[in-house]
């Protein structure tokens, strides 16, 4: 085991170094450039590197574990309680350093290049969504500016824009009518890119054992599939289900004292995409209910009764992202009673 620590604050450009040894003396404590890194290391016995997670931060753990060190991630909340003086960038990686080797520090699984290029095509396609639906709203509105109301919902309004823009007789001026014309045009684009990345998806879990497995559990499809693999792998950093749906954000916030257990509100903490996905997956479960007998539709008809439809759905969600886990960790099949 190594008995040398090092905490390294990263940047762009300048990256500051702090790092002792077993028993405190410092080793360094300095600023060197981008291009000075791996050489800097390279030359260092094998040791923890600590750093705060960042854009760039699972690029640089993957490169300085290929020199034989263990690259540690965690949280910006768990290096300002160790942090002394004025915030700059030496003190930062004296607080990284002081932060990794703290018992209670948790630290984020370092991702692969792979599942980086995965949450990337995730990323993308949410970015174009929320683009496609803001162009909606605009040409809703310039619509409205003349007189013509658009039908709700997504597919109807692309139906009626066309229809409006050839229609002769409307209010619409001629410029009004070529700036709409070129917000549809662009509209149009959006939705080729957003089919191509789901494309993209089904090719992903056609290759994926572990996705086609989790999506055998109800409300999850191949965008949650590939998002949750991405982003957990097998899971092995959550000791529990409970854990996992706990860091999704799914579980009720706990204000306990003597012995008195106090349950809030669900806490809404963690990845939020991720959370999203598998809340969504859920209210599509619950909406489509119907007559259904089967176990699963049974509970959930009895939690929308005893709790509502909402609440209901948040649990299904939570329950979901625990069997999810358990397939992804314990390598087993799922299988609906």
């Amino acid at each position: 085991m190594s008995h040398s620590i090092y905490g390294i604050d990263l940047a762009k450009h300048s990256f500051s170094i702090h790092g002792e040894d077993h028993q405190g003396k410092v080793l360094i404590h300095k600023t060197i450039t981008r291009s000075k890194v791996l050489e800097t290391f390279a030359n260092i016995p094998p040791a923890i590197i600590g750093m705060e997670a960042c854009g760039a931060s699972h690029y640089w753990a993957r490169e300085l574990a290929k020199l034989g060190h263990t690259p540690k991630i965690m949280a910006s909340k768990y290096v300002a309680p160790f942090r002394t003086g004025a915030k700059n960038d030496l003190n930062d990686a004296f607080a990284i350093c002081t932060a990794v080797i703290r018992p209670s520090t948790r630290f984020v699984r370092i991702k692969s290049a792979d599942q980086q290029a995965i949450l990337l095509l995730h990323r993308a396609r949410d970015h174009w969504v929320h683009e496609r639906t803001a162009l909606l709203n605009q040409i809703r509105a310039m619509l409205a500016e003349f007189g013509i109301i658009a039908p709700k919902g997504r597919h109807a309004l692309q139906t009626a824009i066309p229809e409006a823009l050839e229609d002769g007789d409307n209010p619409l001026p001629d410029l009004a009518r070529a700036i709409i014309s070129d917000c549809f045009g662009h509209l149009l684009i959006l939705n080729q890119r957003i089919a191509d990345q789901e494309q993209c998806f089904d090719m992903l879990v056609s290759r994926s054992r572990q996705a086609k497995k989790i999506m055998k559990v109800a409300g999850i499809g191949p965008i949650t599939a590939t998002a949750v693999i991405a982003s957990i792998g097998k899971g092995e950093q959550f000791d529990k289900g409970r854990d996992f749906a706990a860091w999704l954000g799914l579980v009720p916030s706990q204000y306990s004292t003597g012995g008195k257990p106090r349950l809030g509100r669900i806490t809404k903490k963690g990845d939020r995409y991720l959370r999203t996905l598998l809340v969504h997956g859920a209210r599509a479960v619950i909406a489509s209910l119907g007559d259904k007998t089967d176990r699963l539709s049974l509970w959930c008809k009895s939690l929308v009764e005893r709790r509502g439809f909402k609440r209901a759905i948040v649990a299904l969600a939570a329950n979901n992202a625990r069997i999810i886990w358990s397939l992804l960790r314990n390598e087993t099949e799922y299988q609906l009673i």
